[in-house]
């Protein structure tokens, strides 16, 4: 910044402007809608699993997925929005939720398969979680 050559070096004020200017480069790459650390589109951290080794409840929501159910939980089939950002950049909307079963649970449990594409029984890829949305592999069929 310009106005750092009228700081002192070390000082208070000068302190204070490289603070605003961290702010200024952060508000402007969040209103222009990039992301600075954001994840290469490759998803780096993304592993494979077969659907066959997957649990057999996880096995069983696949195929309601793909026959567009009936879904056994209300919130199955609405939109997944990716706030984590574990899984490839899409437009909003691209990708759904679905519960997978954790025998024993009182509640939908942490395991759900994700897909995205439209329309949802055709998906172009689907994501296994066992851990609410913590990380994911992308299931192939």
């Amino acid at each position: 910044m310009f106005w750092s050559g009228l700081a002192v070096s070390g000082s208070k004020l000068r302190q204070a402007m490289h603070k605003v200017g961290a702010a200024v480069v952060v508000a402007s790459a969040l209103s222009t809608g990039t992301d600075a650390w954001a994840r290469s589109p490759e998803q780096p951290g993304i592993g494979i699993v077969a659907l066959s080794t997957l649990p057999v409840e996880a096995q069983k929501t696949h195929r309601l997925i793909l026959a567009g159910g009936p879904f056994p939980y209300d919130k199955d089939g609405t939109v997944f929005f990716n706030r984590e950002r574990l899984l490839p950049q899409q437009a909003r909307g691209y990708y759904r939720e679905y519960t997978v079963k954790t025998p024993g649970a009182r509640n939908r449990g942490a395991r759900r398969i994700v897909c995205g594409g439209r329309p949802p029984t055709q998906p172009e890829a689907c994501y296994y979680t066992a851990d609410h949305y913590a990380s994911f592999q992308r299931i192939a069929p």
